[in-house]
């Protein structure tokens, strides 16, 4: 069972890119929602580095923050398609 944790943005196009395949995976996962300023995003920031979202967490495979919708995805896929 995955252990996954997902930062996201209400009416985020690139959060609902990685929801989507995290469901046409069937993977569950942790979301936290993140406020909408980003200079009040400091969980996520001290997490990835940056205040930007969807930022993944998976410490079952060593990853702290991976940021990208794209590199989520392909990662998403790589790891557990």
């Amino acid at each position: 069972m995955a252990n996954l944790e997902l930062y996201e943005l209400e009416g985020c196009p690139y959060c609902a890119k990685v929801i989507k395949k995290l469901d046409e995976l069937d993977l569950d996962y942790e979301s936290h929602m993140v406020p909408r300023s980003h200079s009040e995003r400091t969980e996520v920031e001290s997490i990835s580095g940056q205040t930007g979202v969807p930022v993944l967490v998976d410490p079952d495979n060593g990853v702290e923050g991976m940021p990208e919708s794209d590199d989520i995805v392909e990662y998403l896929e790589n790891t557990y398609a």
